[in-house]
C-alpha cells in the first residue's frame, strides 16, 4: 500500500493519498488545496486517481475537489448533509480572506456504511455527525487505519461552534462508532500529528468520563 498524508491550504488540512502498488489505482481524501502539489505526489508514484473522497464540506478540506476531479476524471464522494456547507462556500471564504474555490455537488453522497476505495483497499464510511451534519470517518479494517477527518484528533476533538456543529452528536459519534474500533487503530485526523484509538479512548482529555465538549 501507499499511503501518503501531508498537509494543504492555510489551515494545513491532511490530504492522503492511498494506492495500490499493483494496480497503481489511487484514492483522494480530503484535497482542500494544492492540487498542482497533490497531482506531482501521484505522478511520483505513477498513480491513477479513481476516486475523490471528503470529510467533511469546510473549505481547507472540499476547496480542491472540484479542480481535483477536472484534472483527473475522478469522482467525488461526500456526505449529502453538507450540502447546505458546500453551498455557503463564499461565506467560509470570507472567513478565511481567501478566493472562493469553485465547487459542485458530489457525484455520490459518502453514507454511512457504504464501501469506498480502490482495489485491494477498501474502507467503510462511518457517518459521524457532529463537526458538521455530513462528517465521516473512513475505516480500513485490514490495515488497522482511520482516516478521521475533524470528528477526533490527537488529545482533541472537532470544534462544534461552526453552522451545522453539535456538541452533543460529535461526542456520541465518536464513542459509539469510533471508540469501539480496536485499539490498535492508527487514526490519521484532518489536522495533526496521527494517534490511535487506545491512546485517544485512555488519554484524550475530552473524551474521559464526566467531561463536557468544548465548542
Amino acid at each position: 500500500m501507499i499511503l501518503e498524508t501531508f498537509p494543504v491550504g492555510p489551515l494545513q488540512c491532511n490530504c492522503t493519498i492511498l494506492g495500490d502498488e499493483q494496480t497503481r489505482e489511487a484514492m483522494v481524501i480530503d484535497p482542500g488545496d494544492n492540487i498542482p502539489d497533490i497531482l506531482a505526489r501521484l505522478a511520483k508514484h505513477g498513480l491513477t486517481v479513481k476516486q475523490i473522497v471528503v470529510t467533511h464540506a469546510h473549505i481547507d478540506h472540499v476547496g480542491g475537489a472540484l479542480q481535483l476531479k477536472k484534472a483527473t476524471g475522478a469522482p467525488i464522494l461526500l456526505n449529502q448533509s453538507d450540502m447546505p456547507l458546500l453551498k455557503m462556500m463564499d461565506l467560509q471564504a470570507g472567513w478565511l480572506g481567501i478566493a472562493t474555490p469553485e465547487v459542485a455537488p458530489p457525484d455520490t453522497s459518502a453514507e454511512g456504511g457504504m464501501v469506498v476505495g480502490i482495489a485491494n483497499h477498501t474502507a467503510q464510511v462511518i457517518h459521524t455527525p457532529g463537526h458538521t451534519p455530513g462528517s465521516v470517518c473512513l475505516h480500513f479494517a485490514p490495515e488497522n487505519l482511520l482516516l478521521a477527518g475533524d470528528t477526533l484528533f490527537a488529545g482533541s476533538i472537532g470544534r462544534t461552534d461552526l453552522p451545522g456543529g453539535d456538541s452533543r452528536k460529535i461526542l456520541r459519534s465518536i464513542h459509539d462508532r469510533l471508540l469501539v474500533l480496536p485499539e490498535e487503530t492508527r487514526v490519521i485526523p484532518g489536522h495533526g500529528p496521527a494517534t490511535t484509538i487506545g491512546r485517544e479512548r485512555e488519554s484524550n482529555p475530552f473524551l474521559q468520563p464526566g467531561v463536557r465538549s468544548p465548542l
